[in-house]
């Protein structure tokens, strides 16, 4: 089918819009912690079966001491540390503001890899890295309360979590790089072949796990102040619209959103898939305002396409 890849990587795009969106809505009701021991838990028993059902076997028995290592502390990174950020970020200043700041993932993915693989980091990236924050910076900054200076029209907090949300995406996903490549070391030759496309799969449950260990340790550490709050897991079998919305987060995220990810590139050029993937903060706009009320400038429509073209030069330059 022509343009079948782009076709993909457009519905990826709207399965992260619909993420986005479940998400604050699931962090609103069930609260952060709640959501996402469910949300690991949900994404690591589909991500095992998806690789299970597809291949025959989970993988995870060949996967080396290095490869165990290097995801698990992807998914503290990624998964406990960035997702904590990114739906404090939700809370905060909102999922669409949240996904715009999301748009710099790749440049401390570039600053990551630089760091701790060697990669080079060409000029062509710190252009794209510059085009992104200028794109960001046109929506997030604005005329002080006295109109006298430039500053924040967001809470200083959510942008840092948005900022810690950004970092915890991108250096997970290096560290994720480097346990994939050792667990592809580590398959029997004879096996690999059968399995290799579904074996970041595999992976993402590990992280999913470390995730799901993290998540839960601090609940139980916290729990007497999320019991105060309604934030229970006693009261979240109570909240059908939070689950609904904890359901939708689990679907259109870590399961087919990552499922499609990996499918549009097979179709359709790399660069070309990852810019599409790339416009949830364009998308987002709309539906956002008649969900939550948030009021669309034409600030906020250029900032956000802005940082979309500056996410494409990363892969197009």
């Amino acid at each position: 089918m022509l343009y079948l890849g782009e076709i993909i990587s457009l519905g990826v795009a709207c399965l992260w819009t619909v993420s986005a969106l479940s998400a604050e809505v699931a962090s609103r009701r069930l609260g952060i912690f709640v959501m996402n021991v469910w949300r690991m838990s949900l994404a690591c028993v589909l991500s095992v079966g998806l690789m299970y059902v597809f291949s025959g076997t989970t993988g995870l028995g060949y996967a080396s001491r290095e490869a165990w290592l290097w995801l698990l502390a992807s998914g503290v990174v990624g998964y406990f540390f960035g997702d904590w950020c990114l739906f404090n970020s939700y809370l905060t200043i909102g999922s669409r503001y949240g996904q715009l700041l999301m748009t710099l993932a790749p440049m401390f993915t570039a600053l990551s890899a630089w760091m701790l693989i060697g990669q080079t980091l060409s000029w062509k990236a710190l252009v794209a890295m510059a085009v992104t924050l200028t794109g960001i910076a046109i929506s997030v900054l604005g005329r002080g309360r006295e109109h006298t200076h430039v500053g924040l029209e967001l809470p200083r907090k959510g942008v840092l979590y948005g900022l810690g949300a950004a970092l915890g995406q991108g250096l997970g996903l290096v560290l994720s790089k480097i346990g994939l490549d050792h667990y592809v070391a580590s398959m029997p030759a004879d096996l690999l072949p059968a399995v290799e496309n579904y074996l970041p799969f595999s992976a993402n449950s590990v992280r999913c796990m470390s995730g799901f260990v993290c998540f839960t340790a601090w609940y139980l550490l916290r729990r007497k102040s999320y019991r105060s709050a309604h934030h229970t897991f006693t009261d979240s079998f109570q909240n059908r619209r939070g689950l609904v919305a904890l359901f939708f987060t689990v679907l259109s995220g870590p399961f087919l959103g990552v499922g499609f990810s990996l499918m549009a590139v097979q179709y359709t050029a790399a660069g070309v898939a990852s810019t599409l993937m790339a416009t949830t903060p364009i998308l987002i706009l709309w539906p956002s305002y008649y969900m939550f009320g948030q009021r669309i400038t034409w600030r906020n429509v250029v900032g956000a396409v802005v940082s979309v073209v500056g996410v494409s030069l990363f892969f197009l330059l």
